[in-house]
């Protein structure tokens, strides 16, 4: 993650997945031409040099446009941010933006502890009667070693939906790599296990949430424990032993900043530590995956994890599952932290609607 200073029309902190970073809009600044051509170059070993001229498509929503407009200052002088520059950040963005969710999505939020683990019970201003046998469990973006997503995710859902959500904060890498945050997200899990049937119980994430809820439920599966009723994979993956094609097209903010290629040593992530990449817990798409409970999977064409998102979707429906997947066109990682855009209202409602659908009776 980087650091970017320039203008300061508008800043906004995109602390989510696998990465994160603070990106500044305002004033172009100065660069060298730039192609106004396409080209392509492939290397005997497959490997391609493109070039791409990519118009704003008029197929979204003019706010949206705007959005994907804005110009992203792509160096900095004062180069990688280190962990305790990415973590202030994130704690200053998630704590903006939580405000702003409880401005629009009106509800409840108390700390509590479950299962060893603290939480945040995230509660609807009212819950209807046939709703409150019901939850959800919500697990957070943010690379893993940031928290960018608490209550920014389960505030929305929390109050759309009329259902309780436990926010979950998981221990982070690198003091606490794999399984740490499946065990605690189990830990909690099993807590929730003594008051809820596991149908009524839904669990999702956005971006290494996503990538925590798919390993979440492969570990629940693994050890007989009974499977939660509805799962939701918002941009995530389920393969850590190599980066996914959409990886190398796309940084977090899209075409926008400075795009780092993807590691060829996974081993190095400070996540996945000392465990094998192939771990069919740590990358679930090496896990049996058939009796999966139904999925919903939300990603967008410049998502960075699009190709990771979407590889899991086929693996579960290779193995039988219901499994949907909902890709909005254009926009870049983890887009509904944004409340502002039409689409995330959409993406949000999807959300809703699935968790009010699968949650059975």
């Amino acid at each position: 993650m980087r650091i970017v200073k320039g203008g300061l029309t508008l800043a906004l902190l995109v602390a989510t997945g696998l990465t994160g970073a603070i990106v500044t809009y305002g004033q172009e600044p100065s660069r060298p031409p730039v192609p106004q051509t396409d080209t392509t170059t492939i290397d005997p070993d497959g490997t391609a040099h493109v070039t791409r001229v990519v118009p704003v498509p008029g197929t979204i929503s003019p706010e949206a446009q705007k959005f994907i407009g804005r110009q992203v200052n792509s160096s900095s002088g004062d180069g990688p941010e280190n962990l305790a520059q990415r973590r202030k950040g994130t704690d200053a963005f998630r704590t903006s933006r939580s405000a702003e969710a409880r401005h629009l999505y009106p509800v409840n939020v108390e700390e509590q502890t479950m299962g060893g683990v603290r939480c945040d019970v995230i509660t609807p201003l009212s819950i209807p009667s046939d709703k409150r046998d019901r939850v959800l469990i919500n697990v957070h973006g943010g690379g893993f070693v940031s928290d960018s997503g608490s209550l920014v995710e389960g505030i929305p859902i929390a109050n759309l939906t009329k259902t309780t959500v436990i926010s979950v904060y998981y221990r982070l890498a690198p003091e606490h790599p794999f399984p740490a945050a499946v065990e605690d997200t189990v830990a909690v899990y099993k807590e929730i296990l003594k008051k809820y049937k596991p149908r009524h119980i839904g669990l999702f994430g956005t971006s290494a949430g996503a990538i925590l809820t798919a390993e979440v439920s492969a570990d629940l599966k693994r050890e007989g424990l009974p499977l939660p009723g509805a799962l939701g994979i918002f941009s995530g993956s389920g393969d850590l032993s190599q980066a996914a094609d959409s990886e190398a097209l796309y940084t977090i903010v899209g075409f926008g900043g400075a795009l780092e290629p993807p590691s060829k040593h996974p081993e190095s992530d400070p996540y996945i530590g000392s465990t094998n990449p192939k771990d069919p817990v740590l990358s679930p798409l090496y896990s049996d995956l058939h009796g999966m409970p139904p999925a919903l999977f939300i990603t967008s064409t410049r998502d960075l994890l699009l190709s990771g998102t979407t590889i899991l979707h086929r693996a579960y429906l290779r193995s039988g599952d219901d499994a949907q997947l909902v890709v909005f066109e254009a926009l870049p990682h983890a887009f509904w932290y944004d409340y502002h855009l039409p689409e995330t209202k959409e993406a949000l409602g999807i959300m809703a609607g699935f968790f009010d659908a699968k949650l059975g009776p």
